[in-house]
């Protein structure tokens, strides 16, 4: 009998390996990425982390290994279909100025022609959730403050109740006192649905205050993964120890 997809990891990664120009941007790299949990790519720019975030949602080809999708291999066939499965959402939050915070929530689900009965209910269901009100929700992008963007643009990905959500430093355009509000908005979030996240950060309290698991990068290459507290306890080598000591929880050890 074969497993059920639902014991098992959302994403598998398996030898992942992508170069530009004859750089290797990933370097053969293997992670399983759970079910019900936030995983955060951690690493300094250019350490491959966004990069690796763009093959597991097939909008880059793989120059060698797989990515699995719930058993679906993610290749540029079935990545289009496999898209509608996933969640996303940038730094900027990407929403189009033209379109009211609603309807850029409901793009996709309007465009996949999803019955509008539903899609009133669960814009409702999302907008108690990140508390966002309906009048908020009829205005503009430009009316609206840069917390209340990125709100949109989480509604937006987790609507259509994806497999996975890809979030590339969802956080990393705001002030300092947004930014930790909603850090522990996304939290709350994602625990109340049992979000599936893979999320991208070089902020090492960012990655301890939303990531159960840490996936540490350098240079294209995974280094160590498991809970920040025990990458900072036992970390696989100095880099490690290095990098970590700037974090705050870490300080104190």
């Amino acid at each position: 009998m074969s497993p059920d997809p639902g014991d098992g990891p959302v994403l598998v990664l398996r030898d992942v390996a992508r170069s530009f120009g004859g750089h290797p941007a990933v370097r053969r790299l293997s992670l399983d990425v759970s079910r019900a949990r936030t995983t955060v790519l951690l690493g300094e720019s250019g350490s491959g982390k966004s990069t690796l975030l763009r093959l597991m949602a097939g909008l880059l080809a793989l120059d060698s290994g797989e990515i699995l999708l719930e058993g679906t291999a993610v290749t540029p066939g079935t990545g289009p279909a496999l898209r509608r499965r996933m969640g996303f959402g940038l730094q900027s939050g990407g929403l189009f100025p033209h379109l009211t915070a609603a309807d850029n929530v409901t793009l996709l689900a309007r465009a996949l022609r999803r019955p509008a009965e539903w899609r009133a209910r669960r814009l409702a269901e999302l907008g108690a959730l990140v508390r966002l009100e309906p009048e908020l929700l009829a205005r503009w992008p430009a009316q609206l403050s840069g917390g209340q963007r990125q709100r949109v643009s989480l509604m937006r990905a987790l609507f259509l109740v994806p497999a996975v959500v890809l979030l590339d430093e969802p956080l990393g355009a705001l002030d300092p006192v947004t930014r930790g509000e909603l850090q522990g908005e996304l939290v709350r979030v994602f625990r109340a649905l049992g979000t599936t996240v893979v999320l991208v950060t070089h902020d090492l309290d960012e990655a301890a205050k939303l990531g159960d698991r840490v996936a540490l990068m350098r240079e294209g290459a995974l280094v160590q993964v498991g809970p920040i507290e025990e990458l900072a306890a036992h970390p696989a080598d100095p880099w490690v120890a290095r990098f970590l000591a700037g974090w705050r929880g870490g300080a104190d050890r």
